[in-house]
């Protein structure tokens, strides 16, 4: 049985969502403020967080950042009752996974929660059965610890600029274009998001280039995507 956290402070919201939840066996927790969610994720173990963005302590924006800065891994849906792009566009950035907005239909958002959940599962078994550890230069990847060193000294990475880093890492040579780093890396299509993978990649480069006007580790393909020296 699944667990799941939810955080949402709107008791009709969380009402709905436990009928529906609990009908397919998952086991649901449900809290309705920041303060609470952070509290039940240092003591218990979920497989899944339905986040609202909007608390009244803390938004679920600064939840979803610090998780994803704190390495957590747990797949991340992000509520909202606003619908402007850029929202969705900060939710992805920062590591969520999928963004609903309400109301949304309860049959499309249980298959999204599957979705996510098989998309983990498949995930963790893939890092399992690749080599733990990519090397290249001075560059050392962890891919089991989520660890980057240069030159012997850690790399601070969010959540998705490590996630690019070992796409990229693990096919040394071979081109991604945005659209298949936006499906591979962020597990969506959502196409107002593609222009801003130039800037991840140019984030990485500032952590890892020594000279970003020549870099040696993230390559451009002219006209074409991103790549990895061989």
């Amino acid at each position: 049985m699944k667990n799941l956290l939810l955080v949402e402070d709107d008791p009709e919201a969380t009402r709905l969502l436990e009928i529906y939840l609990s009908s397919e066996s998952y086991r649901l927790v449900c809290c309705g403020t920041g303060g609470e969610a952070i509290s039940k994720l240092n003591v218990l173990t979920f497989d899944l967080i339905i986040l609202d963005i909007s608390l009244p302590d803390i938004s679920g924006f600064e939840i979803c950042k610090h998780l994803r800065d704190d390495g957590c891994t747990i797949p991340i849906i992000m509520l909202t009752s606003r619908s402007e792009e850029t929202d969705k566009v900060l939710a992805l950035d920062i590591g969520a996974d999928d963004y609903v907005t309400k109301p949304f239909g309860t049959l499309e958002f249980m298959s999204r929660i599957n979705a996510l959940l098989r998309r983990s599962e498949q995930t963790r078994i893939e890092a399992n059965d690749q080599n733990q550890e990519i090397s290249y230069k001075e560059l050392v990847i962890n891919t089991n610890k989520r660890k980057v060193t240069l030159r012997g000294k850690r790399l601070e990475l969010t959540h998705k600029e490590f996630d690019l880093l070992v796409l990229l890492a693990t096919h040394p040579g071979r081109t991604f274009n945005r659209y298949e780093i936006l499906e591979l890396v962020w597990g969506n299509t959502f196409e107002g998001y593609a222009n801003t993978i130039s800037t991840h990649i140019n984030r990485l480069r500032n952590k890892l280039e020594a000279d970003i006007s020549d870099p040696k580790y993230i390559l451009t393909s002219w006209g074409a995507g991103y790549r990895f020296s061989e």
